[in-house]
């Protein structure tokens, strides 16, 4: 299949598709957005305690070397 079909291929297939209506999309766009605030609020706190972690145990280790 040459390049040119498949452009042609793929903007008839995007002329079929049923796209979502403007307040349909920008609901699931805010929803999305939301999410993935909340999850990277969540991996980084995640990351901020197992930091803390690691230089408590680290601390506690050093005195045991000695």
């Amino acid at each position: 299949m040459g390049v040119r079909k498949y452009a042609k291929e793929v903007i008839r297939e995007g002329k079929r598709v049923r796209w979502p209506k403007r307040d349909v999309f920008l609901l699931a766009l805010v929803t999305t957005l939301v999410i993935c605030v909340f999850c990277a609020l969540i991996l980084r706190l995640e990351d901020l305690v197992a930091g803390e972690l690691i230089k408590a145990l680290k601390k506690v280790f050093e005195g045991v070397k000695k």
